[in-house]
């Protein structure tokens, strides 16, 4: 059992915006944020940050040494401030542990491309340091002036949960008493658009909902990318200010029969799931935020796993990546913090395709899921009180 961790702020960026009263707003709204974008030789879709959200990041290269970074580093540091304040952390003594699961993508695929087209082979002088993952949190460091440990990692799409489960055990080590925590992923560049493809998961339709999400009567795969960072203030104990407190964590890794594989019946979420709930009741578990990604099997092998944690006492089932894609590293912090909006607001954000369930009158404890590449599963169970 985990000593209870406070959620004392959160800061994000994605395209639901940037502004919590529009991005709950989003919410209540049931379409997607899904276009058609050229990608070179090939379209593809895709849900894009906001123009306007993108220009308040883009004007943040307005600061010295900032010119150079990559985008992934830029929407780290602006909610990275944003949190900051939110959580009114006067003093810098404070560790910081953001990831992601590509890291600067639109530097690196820019930086290649010239490296393969100059006769020379000459490279810029910033291509290294700007296109290394542990550029993210060095920088939100420096721009923080944060004086704690500065951590990035790349646990593909469990990414952000991880860094969560990595603060909280500094925390609970004694080591430090607060941690800034999450994921940031811009990732909707040529390259890793046409390397999802070429995994047969991507989406290729333009239905009224492009990704099928929890829609089990669909035939194709229908995962599409989305962008976006999110970033949460860690604090030891059961702070007053908090938005919501970590009552249980679980991780779990499964052998792997193929790189991206997952087993029928999701074996790594069962574990992290019982985890996660071993000393909560299954009842009062009033909703779990799933991982979801839209492919065939990835949503009902997880569906499959709940069942067999839960089996005929399910809780409200939901995801966001209908809405907004799949933000590879940072999925699993937005999830979280749909998990915490509903709570403040007692609203169950609903999906299309899951039009039988019973949604909870009140909601008080959420479990948020997430896994990646490698079979690397996280549960997070979030209360109230």
């Amino acid at each position: 059992m985990i000593k209870k961790v406070s959620i004392v702020s959160m800061a994000s960026i994605s395209p639901l915006g940037m502004d919590e009263n529009d991005i709950w707003k989003s919410y209540q709204l049931a379409q997607h944020n899904f276009k058609e974008r050229s990608f070179g030789n090939f379209k593809a879709l895709v849900s894009d940050i906001r123009n306007k959200d993108w220009d308040h990041i883009e004007n943040l290269r307005k600061v010295t040494n900032y010119k150079d970074l990559d985008p992934s580093v830029l929407m780290a540091i602006a909610v990275a401030r944003k949190a900051v304040k939110g959580a009114n952390w006067k003093n810098t003594e404070f560790g910081i542990n953001i990831g992601s699961s590509r890291g600067a993508t639109s530097l690196f695929e820019k930086y290649h491309e010239e490296f393969i087209n100059n006769a020379k082979v000459k490279v810029a002088t910033l291509s290294s340091p700007t296109t290394t993952l542990g550029n993210i949190s060095s920088w939100v460091g420096h721009d923080l002036q944060s004086n704690g440990p500065t951590i990035s990692h790349s646990i593909t799409c469990s990414t952000a949960l991880h860094a969560i489960l990595n603060g909280i055990a500094w925390i609970n080590s004694g080591m430090s008493n607060r941690f800034l925590v999450g994921g940031s992923e811009a990732s909707n560049t040529p390259f890793t658009i046409a390397q999802m493809k070429s995994l047969k998961i991507y989406a290729n339709n333009k239905d009224r909902f492009p990704c099928k999400t929890l829609d089990f009567n669909k035939s194709k795969n229908t995962m599409i990318l989305g962008e976006g960072a999110s970033v949460f203030c860690l604090e030891k104990g059961k702070q007053q200010n908090a938005l919501a407190f970590i009552e249980g964590i679980g991780y779990a890794t499964e052998p792997l029969k193929h790189n991206i594989s997952i087993s029928t019946n999701a074996d790594c979420f069962q574990r992290s799931m019982k985890m996660a709930i071993a000393q909560t009741s299954k009842q009062d578990i009033d909703v779990i935020v799933m991982h979801a990604p839209g492919t065939i099997k990835g949503d009902l092998s997880e569906c499959r796993a709940i069942q067999k944690v839960f089996g005929d006492k399910i809780p409200a089932l939901t995801s966001n990546k209908w809405k907004i894609g799949h933000a590879l590293g940072a999925s699993g912090g937005l999830s979280l913090e749909m998990a915490i909006m509903m709570m403040h607001k007692n609203q169950f954000i609903s999906i299309p395709f899951l039009k039988d369930q019973k949604y909870p009158s009140k909601i008080k404890k959420v479990m948020v899921n997430s896994v990646g590449f490698g079979g690397n599963a996280v549960s997070i169970l979030l209360s109230l009180d």
